[in-house]
């Protein structure tokens, strides 16, 4: 289901011309880590789930081939979501200044940036940061290393949990701000106003003083402050979704190899696949809160007269 779904918007994104744009590109990079954690980690994690014992039989090149695009893929995937987020920050609070230039040579950024820092993560063992799989014990895990444990779980996971809560208070405080500030500025002559309301349930056009200026403004919502408050609900529903799905991996992956602690392999195991299960909800997420998809979809499957 990861994969097809994943998969899905990705074939979505190429074939429809309007979606060659940002923030596309940046649910794009998603889905693309997405669909490999779908088909290059989930297959191989079973097979390791499935053995007697959770022994790896699989040889030491293909052991490292596993951890390495595991770890790649889900660091990418979780860094995606904190671009998102990045991305619908600054577009709601410096929309003027965000422009479409500005906007696609900072998404194409921190794509670059993400893939960079995912397969630097992931490559340090090759070369010596700890070891992987031990042979006597049929074992094939994420080197334990306390120095790579402490530096892969914070780049890979602690610090985009601080950057997309930080950004996620800053949008709730930027809501608050815009309604407040909108309803202490309106102008309205108050027996007019009631007149207006009595005769007819349609928004009024009102005067609005800001910076010394006179502009005019719509009594009620406007169509931006719609859609920032939708946005700013998705990126709330995808930060949350990605934090229950992955805290609980990394709480574990941090404690382990620090403190000597035993955890049961049967949790370990349950709070794997909880971090994979993020894969499967991002798209939900992001295309359930956009009609462009819903159509795109439809047009897909449905055959146009």
């Amino acid at each position: 289901a990861t994969f097809l779904w994943n998969l899905l918007v990705l074939v979505t994104i190429l074939r429809v011309k309007a979606f060659h744009r940002v923030p596309h590109n940046l649910v794009a990079s998603t889905a693309v880590s997405d669909v490999l954690v779908a088909a290059l980690v989930m297959p191989l994690s079973l097979v390791k789930e499935l053995s007697a014992g959770r022994r790896w039989r699989l040889g030491r090149e293909l052991c490292l081939v596993w951890v390495c695009f595991d770890v790649m893929c889900c660091t990418a995937s979780i860094w995606n979501v904190t671009a998102i987020a990045l991305d619908r920050y600054w577009s709601i609070t410096r929309h003027l200044e965000y422009t479409l230039l500005t906007r696609r040579r900072i998404s194409n950024i921190m794509i670059a940036l993400t893939w960079a820092l995912s397969a630097a993560i992931s490559l340090a063992p090759l070369f010596g940061w700890g070891e992987t799989y031990s042979p006597e014990q049929e074992l094939c895990q994420v080197s334990q290393e306390p120095s790579y444990t402490i530096v892969s779980t914070g780049g890979a996971f602690y610090l985009p949990l601080c950057v997309v809560l930080f950004v996620y208070w800053k949008i709730y405080k930027e809501a608050k701000f815009r309604v407040g500030g909108r309803r202490s500025n309106a102008v309205v002559p108050l027996a007019k106003t009631a007149q207006v309301k009595e005769a007819s349930h349609e928004p009024q056009m009102v005067f609005t003083a800001r910076h010394a200026a006179i502009t005019f403004q719509t009594d009620g919502e406007t169509w931006r402050e719609q859609k920032e408050k939708k946005a700013a609900l998705m990126v709330g529903i995808l930060i949350g979704v990605f934090v229950l799905c992955w805290i609980p991996f990394f709480i574990t992956e941090l404690i382990s190899p620090l403190c000597s602690c035993n955890i049961p392999p049967v949790w370990k195991s349950i709070f794997l696949w909880l971090g994979y299960s993020n894969s499967f909800f991002n798209p939900l997420i992001y295309t359930a809160f956009n009609k462009n998809y819903n159509n795109a979809f439809k047009n897909l499957f449905v055959k146009q007269r």
